[in-house]
């Protein structure tokens, strides 16, 4: 059991105050500190001061580089309360044996609401019509398109993308899946494997839930855009990288695909003001929310906390 470790959460990632003393309560148990910083700073100054001498740094999606962890001599485990972890430099921190878990499973149910949530508003048009009628405007013959019978290609089948596929199964939807294995279970629900291409071809609504890989960064590129009918959408709730969006913005304006739902983009939100999508047509964004419910923040929280306590334990 490792005893005695200094242990930081350099953002609050949702703690409040009176939880972060239940935190220093569940740590104190292996004699070790618990502190908190109840703001958000991502520069790399801040993060080697924030970090300092501890043990234990708890951080979520801010990138942490090489050059920080060089001046962190004592970091053993980052706690990524995040499900990825492409923002960590891996390679240095195996290179150091600093140990990376992160907090798998906590916004399953949130990112996929989400993101059913985007195909709902490019469907029926949510957002252009709640300005249409605060400018006094009526339905003037607008028809939307419903979930029911559509035909959804789920790219990537960990635990988001087989939760929203149960999800539009109870819509009344047809679900497509690419995923490097296929499983019983999900062909049980009526969800048919194929690969990507006849995935790309065949779907009315195409929704991402892959990781960030080398094998997955513009998985999504101008040939896969191209196999895609005139009428489908794009959902992206997964990593903003894994979609070639120079090309999905063609696409939209081009009329080659109808519409898109984006929450995630090579860089964090703000983003800058002439960003390709901001322009595109029939193209819903989001700031990066998909996680980001009260009851994920929640399960966040015990989660990070309960995998430094079982490395703790070790």
């Amino acid at each position: 059991m490792k005893t005695g470790l200094k242990i930081v959460a350099v953002e609050p990632i949702g703690i409040s105050k009176e939880k972060s003393e239940e935190i220093k309560e569940r740590f104190a148990k292996y004699d070790c500190t618990f502190s908190i910083f109840y703001d958000r700073k991502e520069d790399e100054q801040s993060l080697k001061e924030r970090i300092g001498d501890s043990d234990v740094a708890i951080i979520s999606n801010i990138p942490l580089s090489k050059t920080v962890m060089e001046e962190c001599k004592n970091l053993k485990l980052i706690a990524v309360a995040f499900t990825g972890t492409d923002h960590i430099d891996l390679d240095y921190c195996k290179e150091r044996n600093i140990d990376v878990i992160n907090a798998a499973g906590y916004a399953t149910q949130a990112v996929s609401e989400l993101a059913i949530g985007l195909m709902l508003d490019v469907l029926r048009n949510i957002s252009r019509l709640n300005g249409d009628i605060r400018e006094k405007k009526g339905r003037n013959n607008f028809l939307g398109l419903e979930l029911k019978g559509k035909t959804i290609g789920i790219v990537g089948m960990g635990a988001i993308g087989k939760r929203t596929a149960l999800i539009l199964k109870a819509f009344g939807a047809n679900v497509l899946a690419y995923s490097h294995r296929s499983t019983l279970v999900m062909e049980r629900e009526g969800v048919k494997y194929v690969d990507l291409p006849e995935l790309m071809k065949k779907s009315d609504i195409i929704s991402l839930h892959v990781p960030l890989t080398k094998e997955t960064e513009k998985l999504i590129d101008e040939k896969m855009l191209a196999l895609c009918k005139p009428s489908a959408v794009l959902i992206n709730t997964a990593r903003g990288k894994v979609v070639d969006n120079e090309a999905l913005a063609k696409a939209l304006n081009e009329g080659r695909l109808a519409g898109a739902g984006i929450d995630v983009y090579e860089t964090e939100p703000p983003l800058e003001e002439n960003y390709v999508l901001l322009g595109a047509k029939n193209c819903i964004c989001t700031p990066h929310v998909a996680f980001a419910t009260r009851e994920s923040f929640d399960e966040r929280i015990e989660i990070v906390v309960s995998n430094i306590e079982k490395w703790l334990s070790k």
